[in-house]
């Protein structure tokens, strides 16, 4: 039977006897081959149907018709409790309001509340955005959301959150000390809420009402400087565009894409290389543990290692000064270039190792992978050094780096 019953009568019926049901009596109840009812009183009564189940309906009239009230199943609902429902939506109906038709809507209110919900909204502005995305970047952004947003603001309806509201959320990932993932879960709620208001779902974006800086500590600037990552896209459409030297342009895309120290990149020669291994090997003694060291190239480095050869032709090195092929470019080649670009005192060419390491550690790759890619030995990997040391594991790091910094430069 559905939740309500109506038939038009023009006369209302006998009311039932108070039977007064025990709950010894409900206890006791079998069933049949077709559903049959038991009184309580005042038109309560109890449904049995074939399987067993048993339902607790109200008998009303209302504006000339007869309809059922479902009050809940026996025994989730005892014996009392449904007395007192029917007793609450008798004063209802005395009062001209028909309880069938206000629960009704507010199931109704709660469907589209739930359907407008942040989360429901995130995850289908994610659905969307995600479609032509690196499959990784996009499964790490609803982590992101899952972990971060959804306990805060997820059950919220989008069109009821204020800028306060998205504050206590950053400040909350913020607590534990993770202020670039805080910035980065901001900037993908104003995306969501963007995608909100163009399907009607709200009218403003409580994420865009203030800076991220109103809310979270500043990084310190210095020599190892960096911006977060929601800046990246922009440094790096910045940087393809870059007017300046190609050697210069294709030193900051090598730069990021095996985030080496600046010195390593601008001293690196030709004979290090090893395309048919696409590898990268950096004698001990450019290291600054001294150590070999082997950075795996990406189908990205290669390409940009290309078109390098033809660029440097007759040289050794990779970046040969501009008065002295016989000598690499300058050490602060790439920080002019960057602070050209319009990043004085927010990046630099170590802000690269800085960003991959976060990224990575956030994206959960092993820690040793990490580590070792970076040339840290000195108390984070333990055991004794070996330059091959999970070789496989971080070529599949170095290729994930690369397919994400692909991903960014065409992020809108």
């Amino acid at each position: 039977m559905s939740e309500t019953t109506a038939t038009t009568t023009t006369q209302r019926r006998p009311r039932q006897p108070d039977c007064r049901l025990t709950d010894q009596q409900l206890a006791d109840l079998i069933t049949r081959e077709r559903p049959y009812k038991v009184f309580d009183g005042n038109s309560l009564f109890v449904l049995v149907t074939p399987s067993g189940q048993r339902s607790w309906r109200w008998r009303y009239y209302i504006r000339g018709r007869e309809k059922v009230l479902l009050l809940g199943s026996y025994p989730e609902v005892s014996l009392e409790q449904a007395r007192a429902a029917r007793d609450q939506a008798r004063e209802k109906v005395q009062a001209g309001i028909d309880p069938a038709d206000e629960k009704r809507e507010a199931k109704l209110a709660l469907l589209i509340a739930q359907e407008s919900s942040f989360e429901a909204v995130a995850r289908a502005w994610h659905s969307r955005w995600s479609t032509g995305r690196h499959a990784r970047y996009a499964e790490d952004v609803m982590s992101r959301l899952e972990r971060n947003v959804f306990p805060v603001l997820g059950h919220k309806p989008v069109d009821q959150i204020e800028p306060k509201h998205v504050v206590a959320m950053m400040e909350r990932v913020q607590g534990r000390g993770a202020t670039d993932v805080a910035r980065r879960v901001r900037n993908t709620c104003s995306q969501v809420f963007r995608y909100a208001i163009t399907r009607g779902l709200c009218s403003r974006n409580p994420a865009s009402e203030f800076k991220p800086s109103d809310v979270l500590p500043q990084r310190a600037a210095g020599n190892h400087a960096r911006i977060d990552e929601s800046e990246l896209p922009q440094l790096l459409r910045k940087i393809e565009a870059y007017e300046g030297s190609q050697l210069t342009r294709l030193a900051m895309k090598l730069l990021a894409l095996t985030f080496v120290r600046t010195s390593e990149l601008i001293e690196a020669k030709w004979d290090e290389i090893d395309f048919d291994a696409a590898e990268w090997r950096i004698p001990a003694e450019r290291m600054k543990m001294k150590r070999l060291h082997i950075v795996p190239l990406a189908p990205q480095a290669v390409q940009v290692l290309r078109t390098l050869q033809v660029i440097s032709r007759g040289s050794e090195l990779l970046f040969p000064g501009d008065r002295d092929r016989k000598k690499p470019m300058s050490n602060n080649t790439i920080l002019k270039a960057l602070e050209r670009l319009g990043y004085k005192g927010k990046m630099t060419g170590h802000g690269f190792r800085g960003l991959a390491s976060t990224a990575l550690y956030e994206r959960q790759f092993a820690s040793d992978h990490i580590e070792l890619q970076l040339a840290h030995v000195r108390g984070k990997v333990r055991g004794a050094y070996d330059h091959s040391r999970q070789l496989p594991q971080r070529r599949k790091m170095m290729e994930f780096w690369a397919d994400f910094l692909e991903e960014r430069l065409r992020a809108q």
